[in-house]
């Protein structure tokens, strides 16, 4: 059993080990493929991970890293512990191979309600390799927690009268929006920088021994509704450059135009 130790605050969150930004995805045999990319913590996660420990820092609090995967997912996981977090979880089980993002959504929310006694669930606005950005608000449905998505910042936090004040990044400019808490926040990369692991907080999360949690110790079991059968590549397609010249701007226009006409572009 894992407990967290009595803290003001007590904040999990959730990162996810992804191909690095740079990797190039192919269709092979029906299933995407990044190649000899290598795998890194979900760029948008770090956010999560420095507004977690802000808060942490600034409230006494304690920080559990969570992540979903196979055994290269406890890269992750050391990332956020070499940034400062306090403890870290791998769930991890083959029934979770093809899950979506209700089934991820399903198992977090199991595993922090195991945690038990956490204020707040930090996410990052959305992972690279998927791109859905629904897991946070998912998440939060279940527990029946408020979500506050594309938090830009925390304008006030108070543990013991249980209420958080954000403000939000939106298209029209921020909003501020109060709720209670426990809550479940996702991050934008307006919120912080994320800050450098330590050589100290590296040598301390190559040494952690992070536990890792089943499905049966969760008590839950999922069920996939949507699935990738098959992947393949978009056609190729052909693409000719061909340099107009003429002996003035008109001449030249003339002749696009025509190749434009000629082409039923118009």
């Amino acid at each position: 059993m894992f407990f967290l130790k009595e803290a003001a605050l007590k904040i999990v969150v959730c990162v996810k080990q992804v191909p690095d930004s740079a990797a190039k995805v192919v269709a092979e045999n029906g299933r995407p493929n990044w190649g000899d990319a290598p795998l890194v913590i979900n760029p948008w996660d770090e956010y999560a991970v420095e507004a977690a420990l802000l808060q942490k820092e600034a409230h006494d609090g304690d920080v559990v890293a969570i992540s979903i995967g196979g055994e290269n997912a406890k890269e992750a996981l050391k990332h956020a512990l070499a940034m400062g977090a306090s403890e870290a979880i791998l769930i991890s089980d083959a029934a979770l191979a093809q899950a979506d993002s209700q089934a991820v959504a399903e198992v977090l929310a199991a595993a922090i309600r195991k945690l038990g006694g956490v204020d707040l669930a930090f996410f990052g606005r959305q992972a690279i390799d998927s791109d859905t950005g629904v897991t946070p608000a998912q998440t939060a449905r279940l527990l029946g927690w408020p979500v506050l998505s594309l938090v830009a910042s925390i304008a006030g936090l108070d543990p013991a009268g249980k209420t958080i004040k954000v403000e939000r990044s939106i298209e029209e400019g921020r909003q501020s929006v109060t709720a209670r808490l426990p809550a479940v926040v996702s991050v934008v990369k307006d919120f912080a920088e994320p800050r450098y692991p330590s050589f100290m907080g590296i040598r301390k999360a190559s040494r952690a021994n992070i536990p890792i949690w089943s499905l049966a110790d969760l008590g839950v079991s999922v069920h996939v509704r949507n699935t990738w059968p098959e992947v393949f590549n978009p056609p190729a397609r052909a693409v000719v450059t061909e340099m107009i010249s003429g002996g003035s701007p008109k001449e030249i226009a003339e002749k696009l135009a025509e190749k434009i006409f000629a082409e039923k572009v118009l």
